[in-house]
């Protein structure tokens, strides 16, 4: 299947491929990335001079940019995988006429600078993604591209194909250290079996990593690997005729016919000589995370027939071609806006639905979907969890995502959504088609998390993913990423504690919780029931800046009641993080006792002890710590006041970060240890997670805090 060639194709077609001026352009860029890495003392400038021409290559003739507008929504977009070799998209920014001057060349990691040493989205113009650890920019233009196709099916999945505003291509640049990592194994077999043909990926295959030549680590036939994974392979040698040639028509060839593919993603397979033409450190080890020093710095610029005494040379002539990008850029635009105009006009509802998702608004009302469950029963939190999505299904288009292989167990699937995948793969159990919403990430967590960062990344939808909260260790540096862009992306970790039981410690999750809580960033919320659970998705969903993770419960816990008279809480306080959900009766309370999830029940059973015994206890419900650290001050003395030292902390995991609201005189209920493989109320009583141990807890604690000694 073949995309319709666009008017700025057209327009370019008329006009050579590689020119003598561009051949100028992408020797200046070569030695702006050797000045820059010079003039900061350290860096990576080996990849940055050798891809210098295909980074030329693509921005001037092949990617739909518009430089004076970096968030134009018709754009494609463009991945730099390789985030240490930054100068290859930071010197095309300049030279293309983005807001990056040749004074923040000059300053490339530098403190404050809009240069630092890996791309980082929200501080450089024109930078779509933070890179830098390898494979996850690869993993999250997955993500863009089925972030794409999903958009297009929301919005004009009539239209045919290359002809709608919404279709548009995902480059990358990737590197070997890029195909090495796990990550991206899990995104590519993923991408081929998604049929993503909006993906374009070129491999710059140089052999060369830190470590010098890569065989001695890495000597498997990347190419078959990725036809295995179905995707479409080409491959440009500019060493195959024992005289290093760089080829640019042949590279234009390959990457054109690669946008062309639709039906499959493609993979570009550039063999190049990395550092090309530095005279002695092309081609090693040291050239690629190291300055090349003055000698080697005037050798590679009397090469490129560039003065060796002179730093950051842009001659007028070469700064004026490459500033075409800008005319190309209005001309590319203005062929998308007339046909953005006849979209919206064709489909006024679409696209004001368009306009609200883009802002990230919601709609009016939405929240009265929302379920309410009736107290007296049980309920685990993941099954609320489940009703709460198949609520919102017909309220949030944009809502979206499913499970990595455990759809069945985090109940990510919503009822009636057909699954995004090619028809093709379509089964009985999971009908669906290429525009569908229920995603399946199969056994990939490491590429799910990348792959949720993409979607949120490029716009038009905001996803969520499923695991259990124990491999989430396996999505943590995306999860870390996805905090450090602020992206709404969220997780719904079930199976949160010993309580799944048999399953043993492999699959019991203790110390979690708090790993996860130490991510700067990231709210994880826990809630004691389902209507928690219910205000939890609802606090997430109206916050559109940062990622959240639902841990959950696989055992069914009590739907408490609330009702007026019982002494208990409204559930609405889960949006300030912690609240007070049972007062100690008569009485300012002596001891407060803070609990999440599952042990919000253990808690108030232990609370009746208490009070049975004169001891008036005051039961804080505290999901979201996060939230919670938000709240000013006064609200947060009203909840734990300083003035009652006797607290206790009850959760299924370590006690690690509840020491800082015990106090001296508090006491940690916890697990300081795995678990065990047993029905899950024999493991709350194995590890002391029980009305009992909380109440002997709590006046070991008063008893503390009378004496005014600490722990």
């Amino acid at each position: 299947m073949t995309a319709s060639v666009t008017e700025y194709d057209e327009t370019l077609a008329t006009a050579p491929v590689w020119t003598d001026a561009d051949r100028r352009a992408a020797d200046v860029a070569r030695a702006l990335a050797a000045d820059a890495v010079e003039a900061a003392g350290h860096g990576h400038p080996g990849t940055a001079i050798s891809l210098a021409p295909a980074a030329h290559l693509l921005f001037q003739r092949l990617l739909r940019h518009d430089p004076a507008d970096p968030e134009w929504a018709g754009r494609d977009r463009f991945v730099l995988s390789c985030g240490h070799a930054v100068l290859t998209l930071y010197v095309q920014l300049h030279l293309t006429g983005y807001a990056l001057g040749l004074d923040d060349l000059k300053a490339l990691r530098r403190e404050g600078s809009l240069t630092p040493a890996h791309p980082e989205r929200g501080h450089t113009p024109g930078v779509e993604v933070t890179t830098g650890p390898l494979g996850q920019g690869l993993a999250n233009a997955v993500g863009m591209a089925a972030a794409a196709r999903r958009e297009r099916g929301l919005f004009d999945p009539d239209a045919p194909d290359g002809t709608s505003p919404f279709d548009h291509t995902i480059w990358v640049f990737a590197s070997d250290g890029d195909l090495q990592e796990g990550v991206s194994h899990e995104a590519a077999s993923l991408a081929g079996h998604q049929r993503l043909g909006n993906l374009v990926v070129l491999w710059d295959d140089n052999r060369i990593s830190i470590e010098d030549d890569t065989s001695v680590a890495l000597s498997e036939d990347v190419p078959a690997r990725f036809r295995a994974y179905g995707w479409d392979v080409r491959q440009v040698d500019w060493t195959v005729t024992g005289t290093y040639t760089e080829d640019l028509e042949a590279l234009y060839r390959a990457l054109s016919e690669a946008r062309r593919e639709t039906g499959r993603p493609s993979l570009v397979a550039l063999r190049t000589v990395i550092g090309w033409p530095a005279p002695t450190k092309r081609n090693s080890g040291a050239i690629h995370g190291a300055a090349l020093g003055p000698a080697e710095t005037a050798g590679l610029k009397e090469a490129l027939g560039l003065d060796p005494e002179r730093s950051f040379q842009v001659p007028d002539d070469v700064l004026l071609h490459t500033r075409t990008a800008l005319e190309r850029g209005r001309r590319v635009r203005a062929d998308w806006e007339r046909r953005y105009a006849g979209w919206r006009a064709a489909h006024p509802e679409r696209a004001a639905e368009y306009d609200r998702i883009g802002a990230r608004t919601l709609p009016e009302g939405w929240a009265e979907h929302l379920p309410t469950f009736p107290a007296g029963g049980s309920m685990a939190t993941r099954k609320a969890s489940g009703k709460v999505l198949d609520a919102l299904a017909g309220v949030l288009p944009e809502l979206w995502g499913g499970s990595a292989d455990l759809a069945g167990s985090n109940l990510t699937t919503m009822a009636g959504e057909p699954s995004f995948l090619p028809e093709e793969h379509a089964t009985a159990a999971f009908p669906g088609h290429r525009y569908g919403r229920t995603l399946h990430f199969g056994i990939r967590e490491h590429a799910m998390g990348a792959v949720l960062n993409g979607i949120a990344l490029h716009g038009g939808t905001r996803p969520y993913g499923g695991t259990f909260l124990v491999f989430s260790d396996y999505m943590r540096p995306a999860v870390r990423l996805a905090a450090m862009m602020r992206l709404p992306v969220t997780y719904v970790w079930t199976h949160d504690s010993i309580g799944l039981g048999e399953d043993g410690p492999t699959h019991q999750p203790v110390e979690h919780l708090w790993s996860l809580r130490g991510i700067p960033g990231l709210d994880v919320v826990r809630p004691a029931d389902a209507n928690e659970t219910v205000v939890a998705w609802r606090t997430i969903l109206t916050r559109a800046d940062r990622p959240a993770g639902l841990a959950l419960s696989r055992q069914e816990l009590p739907v408490l009641d609330r009702s007026p008279g019982t002494g208990l809480a409204s559930a609405d306080g889960v949006a300030r993080g912690g609240y007070v959900l049972a007062e100690a009766d008569g009485a300012a309370p002596e001891v407060i006792v803070l609990a999440t999830g599952s042990e919000v029940p253990v808690a108030l059973d232990a609370r009746a002890l208490l009070q049975a015994d004169g001891i008036a206890t005051r039961v804080v419900s505290m999901p979201c710590l996060e939230w919670f650290a938000e709240q000013d001050e006064e609200y947060r003395e009203s909840v734990l006041p300083a003035g009652v030292a006797a607290r206790v902390s009850v959760e299924a995991g370590t006690a690690m970060g509840w020491y800082a609201l015990l106090g001296g005189a508090g006491e940690a209920v916890s697990i300081e240890e795995f678990g065990a493989g047993a029905p899950y109320q024999r493991l709350f009583e194995q590890f002391g997670l029980t009305p009992d141990r909380v109440a002997a807890a709590a006046r070991a604690a008063l008893e503390r805090a009378r004496r005014g000694s600490r722990r």
